[in-house]
């Protein structure tokens, strides 16, 4: 009687094992493919926004400059120190780099760690393009100059933007993109590529 009652309990056993392997087999629900990050170029020098380190302007010899107003009003501009160490996962703003005499954009900058500002990583551009056209094609958006991208361009390249008139955007969950054209000659002259950062927010530009 008793070997038969320990049969039982090994069958019992069994099919408990069986049943939890099947359910363990269960598929599991698909990760959403991660979100596309558009780089955009000055010069040749590709940028990905989240990604990119600050230090990759300094070595092409940009200047990432910050303002600050004095107690009589005036404002003078420094560049950055490179080496100044920064606050881990803080976000800093406030800085600009000049790409022509007329085209600059500001730039913000993150720090999941505690780093040098020249390792931070580039979390923010935005980009104002100014003189003549022919001149912003120093500046790329995902492998096109941006003197070629008119608004017809800009929806054959991005169809998943919102449209609106001389405007395009798009919010996901981690990059957010604002497109604006030129009424003028319907060109994209002023855009923003930001990831966003669950860090203290800084802004006072240090």
């Amino acid at each position: 009687m008793k070997e038969k009652i320990t049969a039982g309990l090994m069958v019992l056993l069994s099919l408990a094992f069986l049943a939890g392997c099947g359910q363990g087999s269960e598929p599991s629900k698909e990760e959403e493919p991660p979100e596309v990050v558009y780089p955009v170029s000055i010069n040749g020098i590709e940028i990905r926004v989240g990604e990119t380190t600050v230090q990759a302007l300094l070595d092409e010899g940009y200047k990432v400059t910050v303002s600050e107003r004095d107690s009589n009003n005036q404002i003078t501009q420094h560049e950055i120190d490179p080496d100044e160490e920064l606050e881990a996962m803080s976000y800093y703003s406030g800085a600009s780099v000049w790409i022509t005499d007329s085209t600059f954009a500001h730039i913000s900058m993150a720090t999941t760690r505690a780093a040098r500002m020249g390792d931070a990583v580039i979390a923010r551009l935005e980009f104002y393009m100014g003189g003549e056209p022919e001149e912003w094609g120093i500046v790329s958006l995902n492998g096109v100059p941006v003197n070629e991208i008119n608004q017809d361009k800009a929806h054959e390249m991005f169809p998943d933007f919102s449209i609106y008139d001389y405007m395009m955007m798009m919010y996901g969950k981690e990059y957010n993109y604002s497109f604006q054209f030129s009424q003028q000659n319907d060109l994209l002259n002023h855009f923003t590529i930001e990831r966003e950062y669950d860090v203290d927010w800084n802004g006072d530009g240090r």
